[in-house]
Formats: C-alpha cells, structure tokens, sequence
C-alpha cells in the first residue's frame, strides 16, 4: 500500500510540475480575478472569522461578515469613533483587525483605528491613533466593551500604518508610520517639532516603528504586558518597540508556513519602494535610508553618499526586494505606493506556493493602474521579482486601485480595490484569486 500511495503521489506531483512548466512555457500565470462582491467604498482588510466566513472592513467604518458567495451582513460600525475625510484621499480610518488567536473561546478582536485627538495633544497635531479591544456577542461586535491597549498621537493625517497581527508566538504587533508630512521632517510648526533626526530613528517614540505587546498578561498600569525579549524591555528605548527605522508600512503579515517571517512593506518616499523580513531588534533605516540608499532628507530625489547623520544603532536590516517608483524613475518605475500581501499557502494556486503576492497601488495617482506581483526567494535566498497577470485582467495593470489582500482560512488570497482612490463612492470590489479556466 505504501508503494502504490508513493505511485499516486509521485504521479501528482509530476502531473502538477508538468503543468506549471507548461503555464510558464505559454507566458500565462494560470491565475484569474473572481468577483466575490461589489458596492464598498474602500476595503481595507479581510480576515478570517470562524472557517466558514470572513470579515471584511471598510476603511471608512463599517466591518461585514461575508460569506463565501459575496453576502455582506453588518457586524461592527466604526463610522461614529473616527477621525476621516469622506470622499477624498485620506490615510486615516480603520486600518488594522484581528482577531485572538483564542477568538472562538473569548470572542476578543482587535482594531486599529484613527480617532479625534485625545485630551492634551497640541492642537495643531492631526489625531490619535487607537489600538483597542473588543468583544463579540454572536455575530456582531459589541462596542461598548472598547478597553483602548495603546494610543499613539499623530501630528499629521498622513503615514499612519495601522496594519495588526498576531504572531505565531502569540503576541499582538502593530506597524506604526513615521507620523507623517514627509521625508520624517517637520513643517515650521512648532507644535509640530520631532527630534533633529525625525521618528524613524528615534527610539523614545512609537512612531516609525514595529511594536508588540502582550495582550494576555498586562503589567502593572497598563492594560497589556511587555514581551521580555523585546529589544528595549530592560531600558534604552521604549519597551513596546519590536522593530524602527519604518516608514508607512501598508501591510504586515506572517507567513503561515515555513519560519513563519513577518513580511512587512514600505511605502516609499520618491524613488524606491521595499519589502521587508521584520527581525527582532531590526533597523530598517528610515529617514537614513530609502529602499538601500542613503536618504537626503533635505533633497528626496538626490540621494547621499553617506548618511546625514551617524547613529550609534547604525547595523542595518537590508530589504529583500526594492522597485522603483515612477516619481523617480519614470521611465521603468513600477508603482508609486507598494501594497502588503501574503505569502501564498493555500492550494488552489500551487504555482504560487512559498510566494509573497504583493501589489502596488497604482501607477498613476488620479487614474486605476494598480498592478499585482509575486516575489520568489532563491535557491541562493536571494529574491526576484515578477508582474502578476491574471488572465482575467491582462494587461500593464488591472484597471483599479489595489487598496489591499485578504487571507482566509484555508491560505486563499483575495484582493480589495476600488475605481477612484479615494474614500468616496461606492465602487470598492473583493476578488478571489482563483485558478483560469482554458
């Protein structure tokens, strides 16, 4: 039995390497766009909720439970708690969901969200940035039992982040943005001052930073407890800190299979856009650097030949892959805002296995250009990276904003768009990526 089992399987496998050979050999990726549903305004998170169905949130407020054919029904509405601006482009609103890994037995979920300033913010600063805990009855999230973990104040509405998860090793982390304007300098506010050498590097601050924190056991004061490996948990920086040197990061994910990295992404300033494996104690270089260059704060296109200032944590993580981006480059530039993904272990797309798909937002900042790709690590871990053309939207892009991706249970990836780039009509869709049909 165990040799015809072997014959079966050696068969398979063969059948499905010939497969993608041939795929490959004709230029097709053997990837297709399935419409799941329409009629959002900008879907900025999908995650799963109980095997069955996924949760699906606007970044305007509303959070769906859908079903596997497209059905939305209401189970939370953030509308009334957030700082916004309806109709435009803003980086503001929801912006992380996560559930406990524990859900099914506490019913615990976790949100990011952009809130009015709290009391004592100067007022020329933007918002504040609140990561909270909530519990649900059923089908729908109950509201009233908000305990807010962390709050972050935000001087700007711009570069925010938000993105959460739960680690494999049961940890909540949260990806925190430089607090925006650009280049991580100030404008001639006052009010506004960050230290000479902005956020990123500025480790007495949570903006421009990786953070995590243990929701099960809160110290003392606080409603969450620190993890006591975390880089700073003795001193020398702030306890909550995983991670710095970030930028915007617009997508944070753990690889379900293999060593379970954190993936993150880099919102670039005005020549490159990255991808990062996060590591504990990691310093990923912003404002010193952008993508592997040294960065000039003062001259964003022109970049140094040796950094700005010299940091005494000044050991680099170096990105995994870097493209540019067309303000720069407009010639070969390939997007202008790097979107997170995941890395693909479900089993629909096999050659898509070990893959992070990954996007850009569009390359064009008024009209739908957004464009999907898939990076492959190496047999010497180096990684490469390639356009991904679904059949059904082949072309230099796929005619919409890619807003963000999905990942059910099963490892399946979705991906959320709309038509204007804006938080305005409702012309936000959700698609499976799912295998073409000849």
């Amino acid at each position: 039995m165990k040799s015809l089992s072997c014959r079966w399987l050696c068969a398979g496998a063969a059948f499905v390497a010939t497969s993608l050979t041939a795929l490959a050999a004709e230029g097709k990726s053997g990837v297709a766009l399935k419409l799941v549903t329409t009629n959002l305004t900008a879907p900025s998170i999908l995650t799963d909720f109980d095997g069955k169905r996924v949760l699906v949130a606007e970044q305007v407020g509303p959070i769906h439970l859908m079903t596997p054919d497209g059905q939305l029904k209401p189970f939370a509405d953030f509308t009334s708690k957030l700082k916004i601006n309806f109709g435009k482009f803003d980086e503001r609103g929801v912006l992380g969901l996560a559930l406990h890994p524990k859900f099914a037995a506490n019913r615990k979920f976790y949100v990011c969200y952009s809130a009015e300033k709290r009391a004592g913010v100067p007022a020329s600063w933007d918002h504040t940035m609140n990561l909270s805990e909530f519990t649900a009855k059923g089908d729908t999230a109950d509201l009233g039992t908000e305990r807010i973990l962390l709050q972050i104040d935000e001087p700007y509405f711009n570069h925010n982040g938000g993105r959460i998860a739960f680690g494999p090793d049961g940890f909540l982390y949260l990806g925190s943005g430089d607090g925006g304007h650009k280049n991580d300098i100030n404008k001639e506010d006052a009010d506004k001052a960050r230290g000479p050498h902005g956020n990123g590097q500025d480790l007495n601050t949570l903006l421009g930073k990786i953070v995590r924190i243990d929701v099960d056991k809160p110290a003392a004061g606080k409603l969450y407890g620190i993890p006591q490996d975390n880089p700073f948990a003795k001193g020398g920086g702030l306890p909550e800190i995983y991670a710095w040197g970030i930028r915007n990061p617009w997508g944070m994910s753990f690889d379900r299979g293999g060593q379970r990295e954190l993936f993150e992404v880099e919102v670039g300033q005005s020549r490159w856009e990255e991808v990062n494996i996060i590591v504990k104690g990691g310093n990923y270089g912003w404002n010193l650097r952008e993508g592997a260059e040294w960065f000039n704060p003062k001259k964003e296109l022109a970049p140094l030949e040796k950094p700005y200032f010299d940091p005494s944590n000044g050991k680099f993580v170096d990105p995994i892959l870097v493209y540019e981006n067309v303000a720069a480059f407009p010639q070969t530039g390939k997007g202008k805002s790097v979107t997170g993904g995941y890395v693909y272990r479900g089993k629909a797309l096999p050659q898509l296995t070990g893959k992070y798909i990954f996007a850009d937002w569009s390359k064009h900042f008024a009209l739908p250009q957004g464009v999907l790709f898939a990076a492959t690590k190496g047999a010497d871990s180096k990684w490469t990276l390639a356009q991904l053309e679904p059949e059904s939207h082949s072309g230099a892009s796929i005619g919409a904003f890619v807003w963000a991706f999905g990942e059910d249970k099963d490892g399946e990836l979705y991906l959320l768009t709309n038509q204007t780039g804006a938080l305005g009509n409702k012309s936000g869709k959700i698609w499976k990526l799912v295998k073409s049909t000849p």
